[in-house]
């Protein structure tokens, strides 16, 4: 497919693109990797500063190696969904170890990362190595589902035709087709958002098929789940409490004061604590109390009173 709309969208996003430290000429590839982890169902806004804060802390794979991966559910703070910041210190160690503290281009290299899949290492490949490959964020998929397809939004998970759709618009020069990706990216992300597409400054408004059309409505779709009171919101105050513990934590600790007390958890991996530690977000020591997963454990000493208690029963796997 001719790519008709290449022209216009690229001479919008040179007028109108955010000025982003991952899209900058001097951005390594690791901070697009870091960048990408952190945008995963988080916005920009508050992946900004926390995107910042790590690269100032480990600017590098081996930096991020070298510490525990406590320290790096720690410095993830708030940005929700915390397996990424144990994912993004397990993809550091294989970084070290494999490819010479460097983030790989190739996109089977990227893939085998922990917390990688097929968008992640397709933006990484496009945006940090200007490589050639169809990027299908959410955004994107929304602007093609429009323009090309004249529905108001797509399939709730890609499909194949999605794929082949995005890979006909790709310019020929890789370097091209890079900058139209995170162009339509942009694109979604500031006027043909999901609620309030603003038409009226699209550079392509003319040539979309669901304005065509008159803006049909697409099928309805449930809400999503609520956050407060479900079981994210009880691990999340869990695992609020050991990050800024100095010290492991007692089971059934209250909450600091003037804090509403977690709801009792259910759900996946159940018991509270006990959750974390399946999901190796925590270590349950043998005297009962909690903290943040920490190096891989060594031969615990015996003495006669038996094992040490400090020794960690539960650390993240593989770490």
């Amino acid at each position: 497919m001719t790519n008709g709309y290449a022209a216009p969208v690229l001479r919008w996003y040179a007028a109108n693109a955010r000025d982003l430290p991952w899209r900058r000429d001097d951005a390594s590839a690791w901070s697009v990797l870091v960048s990408e982890i952190m945008l995963q169902q988080t916005p920009v806004a508050r992946v900004l500063p926390a995107h910042a804060a790590w690269l100032a802390r480990w600017p590098t794979p081996p930096s991020l190696a070298a510490a525990a991966p406590g320290d790096a559910v720690r410095q993830w703070g708030r940005l929700g969904y915390p397996r990424r910041a144990l994912r993004l210190h397990a993809a550091a160690r294989i970084l070290t170890e494999d490819h010479n503290g460097r983030v790989p281009a190739s996109l089977p290299a990227l893939r085998s990362l922990p917390g990688v899949g097929g968008y992640t290492a397709a933006a990484v490949a496009s945006f940090a190595f200007g490589q050639r490959h169809a990027v299908l964020d959410t955004n994107v998929r929304r602007v093609l589902a429009r323009l090309v397809r004249g529905e108001e939004l797509p399939p709730r998970s890609a499909s194949a035709a999605e794929a082949r759709l995005a890979e006909s618009l790709l310019p020929a020069v890789p370097g091209r087709a890079a900058r139209w990706s995170v162009a339509v990216m942009e694109l979604g992300a500031l006027v043909c958002t999901a609620t309030r597409p603003d038409c009226a400054s699209c550079p392509v408004a003319r040539r979309c098929e669901w304005r065509r059309a008159g803006h049909p409505a697409g099928p309805q779709r449930p809400g999503k789940p609520r956050y407060q009171g479900s079981d994210r919101e009880c691990r999340g105050r869990l695992l609020g409490i050991l990050r800024e513990a100095a010290e492991p934590v007692p089971a059934g600790r209250p909450p600091a004061a003037g804090a509403a007390p977690a709801p009792p958890p259910r759900g996946r991996g159940g018991g509270g604590g006990a959750g974390l530690v399946a999901d190796g977000l925590a270590a349950e020591l043998t005297d009962g109390r909690y903290a943040l997963p920490g190096p891989a454990p060594v031969a615990p000493k015996l003495s006669v009173r038996g094992r040490d208690s400090s020794q960690p029963r539960t650390t993240l796997p593989g770490a």
